[in-house]
């Protein structure tokens, strides 16, 4: 078992006043097991339902999209660029 840190980059970006965009980067060799990780054990770990993933391949990365929690800009916006959301991933298991 490895962390999915230890697996792949993660980046967390803003993806416009609606929308986050997480890009894992997988490192050499560990695309397949990044890969294999279920949606449903993403969201469950970003705490959203919505979560859309997109695996590339060719590039070795798998990107995926959630909503806002609160959009962006408001008074209850506590991450305005979105880069928390990458340290939710990093401590994951990975089998």
């Amino acid at each position: 078992m490895a962390e999915l840190g230890d697996l792949a980059r993660i980046r967390s970006k803003n993806a416009g006043p609606f929308w986050l965009t997480i890009d894992l980067f997988c490192e050499p060799g560990s695309y397949a097991r990044v890969a294999a990780i279920p949606t449903a054990a993403f969201a469950a770990r970003l705490g959203s339902a919505g979560v859309k993933r997109f695996d590339l391949p060719d590039l070795q990365v798998v990107k995926l999209s959630l909503p806002r929690p609160e959009v962006q800009g408001s008074l209850r916006d506590r991450d305005m660029h979105g880069a928390g959301f990458a340290h939710l991933l990093t401590g994951m298991v990975v089998e």
